[in-house]
């Protein structure tokens, strides 16, 4: 699908998802501006360092990105973390950390971003959920899956805010992503199971095209073969 000259953002862009995400999209022809906290690859267009979970720091960096680009067609917001954690002899930090990373950094870019989006009446906004927010949690997944809810819930509520202004929001929700960060983590897994970087690029890369227009506060589960 051609993505020609359109302007994306993509946040955490440095990680896996990220990356593959900012790969797909350029190659369909899309502008790509990645904004991460970490540093980003050198062949990568984008901002390195940015707190998203700084209101005003996001604001600026997406600014400065849509200047750079010339506009604003897409906002994929793929910045997040995951912590496992029993709430018995666990501590309330966990449960701020996954909120601020995995909402506050979302709910800062969709507030940065609206304004170019809603100035183009034309524009697309993909959020990175998780396929565990959509059904009951297990032990020790109690703090991620709430905030990752949330992202849920923060999707369909902007995706009915927006829905006359020519933006749609939908939200990807993965189980385990094949990464090399998972596969040290979890050595004894099928790896052949998890869900592929690019396949859940190949989704975002469908969601930002024409021929999506009429799918908005949805909820796409991406299971691979779990």
């Amino acid at each position: 699908m051609s993505l020609a000259g359109k302007a994306c953002i993509v946040t955490g862009g440095a990680g896996a998802l990220g990356s593959a995400v900012c790969k797909a999209l350029s190659g369909a022809g899309a502008k790509v501006m990645a904004i991460d906290h970490g540093v980003l690859p050198a062949e990568q267009p984008g901002l390195g360092n940015v707190d998203l979970a700084d209101a005003a720091r996001a604001s600026a960096a997406i600014d400065k990105a849509v200047a750079e680009m010339g506009g604003l067609y897409a906002l994929i917001n793929i910045a997040g973390g995951f912590r496992w954690e029993k709430l018995s002899g666990g501590s309330l930090d966990t449960w701020d950390f996954l909120y601020t990373v995995n909402v506050k950094t979302a709910v800062n870019a969709c507030q940065a971003a609206l304004p170019h989006l809603l100035k183009a009446k034309n524009g697309r906004i993909v959020n990175i959920g998780a396929a565990a927010a959509a059904k009951p949690a297990a032990a020790g997944m109690g703090a991620y899956t709430a905030s990752k809810a949330a992202v849920l819930k923060l999707t369909e509520s902007l995706a009915d805010e927006v829905k006359d202004d020519g933006i749609t929001v939908n939200a990807i929700l993965p189980t385990t992503i094949d990464t090399a960060t998972n596969r040290k983590d979890m050595p004894k897994s099928d790896f052949s199971k998890w869900v592929k970087p690019e396949e859940i690029a190949a989704l975002i890369e469908y969601l930002l095209s024409p021929a999506a227009s009429a799918v908005t506060g949805a909820s796409i589960p991406v299971a691979g073969r779990v």
